[in-house]
């Protein structure tokens, strides 16, 4: 069965950390191109980050700059988005995608194969 699954999410405080993973099985995540998208509660899904198949090219929306890293373990058919600092306004479902053929400036949307989401919430 081809199909992503997201961990690691869960309560942390602001200012905190938490690691999610994306973990491919019924295909090799090698070829794809994959980005997290997140939706908070009455907003719409936007993009948070994404990952070139090769990992040489890599994107993350304004306000998680500096504080969210992506990366990327082939072996492992695991993309990991790291999230650190994070705010309240980080609470949201993040969802991770994966597209073949597609370029990270043109992953605009959480189409292709897509994971049921993990829970973020940031909250004292």
């Amino acid at each position: 069965q081809v199909q992503l699954v997201e961990s690691g999410g869960g309560l942390v405080q602001p200012g905190g950390s938490l690691r999610l993973s994306c973990a491919a099985s019924g295909f090799l995540l090698d070829y794809y191109t994959i980005a997290w998208f997140r939706q908070a509660p009455g907003k719409e899904r936007e993009g948070v980050s994404c990952i070139s198949r090769t990992a040489d090219t890599t994107y993350f929306v304004d306000s998680v700059k500096g504080r969210f890293t992506i990366s990327r373990d082939n072996a492992k058919n695991t993309v990991y988005l790291q999230m650190n600092n994070l705010k309240p306004e980080d609470t949201a479902v993040y969802y991770c995608a994966a597209q073949l053929w597609i370029s990270c400036d043109q992953f605009t949307r959480a189409d292709g194969i897509v994971g049921q989401g993990t829970q973020v919430t940031v909250s004292s």
